[in-house]
């Protein structure tokens, strides 16, 4: 086990990160951050930032002889670099699990390799597999960039072969890279699990979190999820199975389409906390960023019990375009915690904190954020002015 008063590492520096940071501090452990940018949320918090890009090996070295153990913010983070590190020290997750995660085609092989259910789907190598592609999922279909796409950034629905052929030679715009032709699905609802998995194989899964998006961004988040229990459980049940087939060791996070029927579909794997994961803050006797802290450090893990249904709030960029969100206001609503990620400039969809409301019931939390969203969406800008981050 790593004791408090060692030094920890992320890889990422942003609200992740800097949730992260904040946790392993309160245990009493020393944080230090590579992000390349200066202005990196986790910076403000963190006792060291090294800035620098993730390529650069004397960074690399620095951080690696520095640190007891290191983990990530999120699931791009070069698999190199993390390899780099792992020579060194203690990486968690492990580089061949955060690759997993990193590239819809590895990711996909690996849920079918077992037997995990997941949407209609063909891979994309050059512009000459598309026709091939579409003919085996259909439409209506998304095409999905292999790597570097995140909440809708980086996937089209396309609708023909010769769209989907566009599509792939708009992402090639921005860097080669494979993509994934996938079935769009008609489904219910979307919902996550969360769960974490020691190095001694015992995990602690939340509740499934139900989620709402707008313009591909998650913006709402329900606990628990309002499916019926046994959906729940298959849910829980997979996402173990997955967590123990990938030896995963970390916080992971499972998405999961739920249709029409009840059956499930695996929409992604993320080897990270998850935005979804936030209400554990206030909600839960043991946050996520604490359990990362915990698997990390090889220290017993936490109680992840549900104290009070709650529903989270993303707060936006466009919250901020038309004035500054009413602090007073929504801080006067019952059962409302604020976090704010401390990020200076504001443009649509961006991430810049969020709002979890908790109540005795779930009916209760939801009318308090209704009351959130209500006053968030006297500054938020017109959809149709938009622009995606």
């Amino acid at each position: 086990m790593i004791m408090p008063g060692a030094t920890l590492g992320v890889l990422g520096g942003d609200q992740l990160g800097r949730m992260f940071a904040v946790a392993a501090q309160r245990l009493g452990y020393r944080v230090i951050v590579l992000d390349p940018d200066p202005e990196a949320p986790a910076a403000a918090v963190a006792n060291e930032h090294i800035y620098a890009d993730y390529h650069d090996q004397a960074a690399l070295e620095r951080l690696g002889r520095s640190c007891a153990a290191i983990t990530v913010e999120y699931d791009s983070i070069p698999v190199a670099a993390l390899e780099t590190l792992a020579r060194m020290t203690r990486v968690r997750p492990t580089p061949d699990t955060v690759a997993i995660g990193h590239d819809r085609i590895l990711e996909k092989r690996f849920l079918a390799q077992n037997n995990a259910p997941v949407a209609r789907h063909a891979e994309i190598g050059t512009a000459g597999g598309v026709e091939l592609a579409f003919q085996t999922v259909g439409s209506p279909a998304l095409l999905k960039r292999a790597r570097f796409g995140y909440e809708g950034s980086g996937q089209a629905p396309v609708a023909s072969a010769e769209a989907a052929l566009a599509a792939f030679n708009a992402f090639a715009a921005f860097g080669a890279v494979p993509a994934v032709l996938e079935q769009k699905v008609a489904f219910e609802t979307e919902i996550s699990v969360v769960l974490v998995r020691g190095a001694d194989g015992g995990m602690a899964v939340y509740a499934p979190v139900e989620n709402q998006h707008r313009h591909g961004v998650l913006y709402r988040s329900i606990v628990p999820a309002r499916i019926p229990a046994v959906v729940a459980q298959r849910a829980t049940e997979l996402a173990e199975r997955l967590a123990k087939q990938l030896n995963y060791l970390g916080v992971l996070t499972l998405e999961f389409f739920v249709q029409r029927n009840g059956e499930l579909l695996v929409n992604r794997l993320a080897p990270r906390p998850h935005t979804s994961g936030h209400f554990t803050l206030d909600a839960c006797a043991t946050s996520q960023f604490e359990q990362q802290v915990r698997a990390l450090c090889g220290m017993p893990l936490g109680s992840t019990e549900l104290l009070q249904p709650a529903v989270m709030v993303n707060l936006l960029g466009e919250h901020w375009q038309q004035a500054a969100p009413d602090w007073p206001g929504l801080l006067n609503i019952p059962g409302a915690h604020l976090h704010l990620y401390g990020k200076r400039a504001t443009r649509p969809q961006r991430k810049m904190g969020h709002v979890t409301c908790l109540g005795p019931t779930l009916d209760i939390a939801f009318r308090h954020a209704r009351t959130v969203e209500e006053l968030l969406d006297t500054r938020r800008v017109p959809e149709g002015q938009q622009a995606a981050s």
